[in-house]
């Protein structure tokens, strides 16, 4: 019988990538920290993926397209690809997020339209 999952425990640290250890085909997930006062050392947009990020623990901003966009533990927040964006982390706080990269436009269905049961 096929293996159809893959499970792992992801452990502290500044980022892990899910997509080769979870050999995930169709999106790619990173959790991620920035210590207290950090930010990503630069800024990014993509040619083909939007990001959906979702904020786990502590508080923090993101940048994006000149806009500055207050973040804190239970926000979720979607940006277009050709946006331009960067994360920092509160200078109190530290900031611990998921980010989910998935083609734009490529969800044809979801839930019980892609579910078969039994």
């Amino acid at each position: 019988m096929a293996n159809n999952f893959s499970k792992i425990s992801v452990k502290e640290g500044a980022r892990t990538e899910l997509h080769d250890v979870l050999s995930l085909t169709g999106a790619e997930i990173s959790v991620n920290t920035l210590p207290a006062g950090a930010s990503v050392p630069f800024v990014h947009s993509h040619r083909q993926n939007e990001e959906i990020y979702g904020i786990l623990e502590g508080e923090g901003l993101a940048e994006i397209d000149g806009a500055r966009v207050s973040l804190s533990a239970g926000d979720w927040l979607r940006i277009s690809p050709a946006a331009k964006r960067r994360f920092f982390a509160a200078e109190s706080s530290q900031i611990k997020y998921i980010c989910i990269q998935v083609k734009a436009n490529s969800l044809q269905s979801y839930t019980a339209d892609d579910a078969t049961i039994g």
